[in-house]
């Protein structure tokens, strides 16, 4: 391990020093509105083929320019250009701060330039980036649109549903995909009420959602990756928002401790975002008709504080608490909460192409399930993440290095059917190392290549993990791409086959013992080599603009997972193994259809995918495979200054695999010699068909929303918004009830009214 850090420290040093003999032409892009960096900027040194675009943090390099006077032209949609003119002579650094002003019109041209030229440089193979843009696109349901909602419409990502609805990515559970905020994880990001992340839109800066074949800079989970960043406050004036609604409220404050101005070289800037939930209270007024109302509360909050330099340098603290509870009449009483804290910096080198980035956070989770039939269930999980990175720039090419090391402690409580209390507990540390690395081939080809070493200190085992990206260019319109990669993970959540709803996971570690493994899972070995969990990736793809404003996006996708760890549906007694081993596999193919021009927006996406398990005795669906998923959007914002806006989205989805219950039978559960058992009341407990051998009914859902915006000056305006879901009030099944057999439904219609004040 010390050798690879050594290795990894002498590789760029040795980099460091050839850039002494470049000369480049770097810095940053920003908004001149706020002081915010502004990503994806075209940046190109006009009649010549020089050029780069600025990365999330809206930096940018060019390099290995030639001596002469060059016009660097600098452009991004919705900005007004910036022509600046440049002296190179040998060997030197030119470090510039490109501040772009918000334009009065949008440049459809600067759109086509900016997409395509990010088309061409980045492989994006299985990942979507969302905006808060694009996710103004979406009705609001609930006041403002949300992350959770958005994430619902892109290609491989199915939803159970509106109430208790979960997420899973390509045939990955929600413990097999990464959520990271700033680099912290977060173990629970969705609330109970399946239209509401924890995470305000107005905060996010971007976000990448990886639904397979990502790379070496993220491992410790085999399905997904969603990487958020939020943005820096106001660095040049308070702003901020109030959103009221009919079932919630949001507030957001932001601005400059220390302006930032142009003699002054650091600015300090904070950002602070709340909201909550007070629909269990609002329910009664606005929906008395929702049989048991609807028993949702949360309370978010989030805050950071930003210390930036001149060129770019800077360091951010921030912590969060999100809380959830819910009262399910008739199910259970859950509640959990997740809070912690962090830091990261990016420290960019004066005469260098190379930045260097990394945190430090520590964060928990807490959840209690208070079942109405049995015994109550808790589960909590607490643990830090440092990471450490090094980007260096070669031309069109990049490097990346970096460290990683994640450690956490785990712990399980729950009551077995015999009524005895189990304690699981488990103290683990993670360490990884990788190095990846961009060529680009004239902008014709793209090979990304990655590798990640993987060491899981409580298991004794480490994990190499050959990770490759590949993009073709073929023509202008037309690319092909290629991911692929192994994966692997340690952590695990336990949920039991016989909940109909799956409100509950225990978090532990994968276990060095308690598990069993049966003789077809075994291909004739004595026992498994490997304790961690495992799965592979390929993912093929190609990418066409027919006409202008007109993308498509094709991608057939498979993921082996070869190792994967289940609660033991066998247990008969207290002193059976906790857990079995499982293999599954998920394929399919995702087509997404985007058009985009002026205030016309549409996206289309079908999804058609397979998932399945085997734990060597029984082969199954697990729940959550649906056979086809479509989603529709459509927005179109039109009026003077584009204030008005309607949006609609359609959902469909095919029914999801359940286990009926097949009878039901009497049960005595006391054996003392006194009892009567004359007398005595027994209690009712059933027998399960086949595991999820039936299908629940098709799933679908029209919403729609209408906005208005008032500008009330240069720097307020007021927007009015109502939206309605479930238009045709259609009875989605939600579960169905196994002591009683009633079906209960997922959300009725219901309609939505808010007020958001921008300042």
């Amino acid at each position: 391990m010390k050798k690879s850090i050594l290795f990894a420290g002498l590789l760029i040093l040795f980099a460091t020093a050839l850039s002494a003999q470049n000369t480049m032409l770097k810095g940053f892009t920003y908004d001149e509105s706020n002081g915010e960096t502004l990503p994806y900027c075209t940046i190109q040194l006009m009649g010549t083929s020089y050029g780069a675009l600025s990365d999330t943090k809206g930096a940018f390099v060019i390099n290995k320019i030639p001596k002469g006077t060059f016009v660097v032209k600098v452009s991004h949609l919705g900005y007004n250009d910036i022509y600046d003119t440049i002296v190179v002579r040998h060997d030197m650094t030119i470090t510039k701060r490109y501040s772009l002003n918000p334009a009065s019109t949008t440049l459809d041209a600067v759109q086509i330039l900016g997409e395509g030229q990010r088309r061409e440089q980045e492989t994006r193979t299985s990942v979507i980036s969302v905006t808060p843009k694009d996710m103004s696109k979406m009705p609001a349901i609930g006041g403002q649109p949300d992350f959770a909602q958005y994430l619902q419409v892109l290609p491989g990502v199915i939803s159970t549903g509106d109430q208790g609805g979960q997420l899973y990515v390509r045939g990955g559970t929600p413990v097999q995909n990464m959520l990271l905020l700033d680099g912290v994880i977060v173990y629970n990001p969705f609330h109970s009420i399946g239209i509401f992340s924890v995470f305000d839109m107005d905060i996010m800066s971007s976000a990448d959602v990886y639904t397979g074949g990502f790379g070496a800079e993220f491992g410790g989970r085999v399905s997904s990756v969603m990487d958020i960043k939020t943005r820096d406050g106001n660095k040049k004036r308070l702003s901020g928002k109030v959103d009221l609604s009919n079932i919630g409220a949001q507030l957001l404050l932001e601005g400059p401790l220390v302006k930032l101005k142009e003699d002054r070289k650091t600015s300090l800037s904070f950002i602070l975002s709340g909201k909550t939930s007070y629909l269990d209270k609002s329910t009664p007024v606005f929906y008395p008709y929702v049989e048991d109302g609807l028993p949702y509360n949360f309370l978010d909050l989030y805050g950071k504080l930003t210390l930036a330099t001149r060129n770019g340098t800077k360091l951010n603290i921030f912590g969060f608490r999100y809380d959830d509870k819910v009262n399910y009449s008739s199910i259970a009483n859950y509640n959990w909460d997740n809070w912690g804290l962090g830091a990261n910096f990016l420290i960019i080198p004066g005469d260098v192409p190379t930045s260097i980035e990394g945190s430090l956070s520590y964060s928990r989770y807490d959840c209690l399930l208070d079942d109405k039939q049995f015994e109550p269930k808790k589960s909590s999980m607490d643990g830090f993440t440092f990471n450490l990175g090094f980007n260096y720039y070669i031309g069109k090419n990049l490097l990346n290095l970096g460290l990683e090391t994640v450690g956490y402690n785990t712990s399980y409580s729950y009551f077995s059917r015999f009524g005895a209390e189990n304690l699981l507990e488990d103290h683990t540390t993670d360490l990884s190392l990788y190095i990846k690395y961009k060529h680009n081939f004239r902008n014709k080809l793209l090979i990304e290549p990655s590798f990640r070493l993987q060491y899981y200190y409580s298991l004794g085992e480490a994990s190499p993990e050959p990770r490759l990206a590949v993009k073709y260019n073929a023509t202008k319109n037309l690319r092909f791409k290629l991911a692929a990669g192994l994966y692997s993970q340690n952590l695990i959540a336990v949920n039991s086959d016989q909940d109909v709803v799956s409100l509950f996971s225990g978090f532990l570690s994968s276990p060095l013992s308690n598990t069993v493994l049966n003789d077809e899972m075994l291909n004739g070995a004595d026992t498994m080599r490997s304790r961690l969990q495992k799965a592979q990736h390929i993912i093929i793809g190609a990418e066409y603009e027919p006409i202008k404003n007109i993308s498509i996006n094709v991608e057939g996708y498979f993921k082996n997972f070869s190792q994967l760890i289940s609660a033991n549906r066998y247990k008969m007694y207290d002193d059976e193994c906790e857990f079995i081993w499982e293999k599954g596999k998920a394929y399919g193919g995702d087509v997404t259809v985007k058009y985009e021009n002026k205030g016309f927006y549409v996206w289309l996406v079908y999804s058609l995918g397979w998932v399945t398990r085997t734990d060597g005795v029984v082969d199954y669906h697990p729940h959550f495979d649906r056979r086809h998923n479509i989603n529709f959007l459509a927005s179109y914002a039109f009026g003077k200054r584009r204030s008005w806006q309607i949006d609609a989205r359609w959902n469909f989805g095919t029914g999801f695999p359940f286990t009926q219950t097949q009878a039901y039978y009497p049960h005595y559960g006391s054996s003392n010699i006194g009892d009567d058992f004359v007398s005595n009341n027994e209690d009712v407990y059933f027998l399960l068909s086949d595991l999820n051998g039936s299908r629940l009914p098709n799933y679908h859902r029209l919403d729609i929303g209408a906005k208005k915006k008032f500008y009330l000056g240069e720097r307020n305006s007021l927007e009015l918004s109502i939206s309605f879901s479930n238009i045709y009030n259609y009875r989605n099944v939600f579960y169905v009830n196994r002591t009683t057999n009633d079906v209960i439904y997922q959300l009725p219609f219901l309609y939505y009214f808010g007020l958001c004040w921008r300042f």
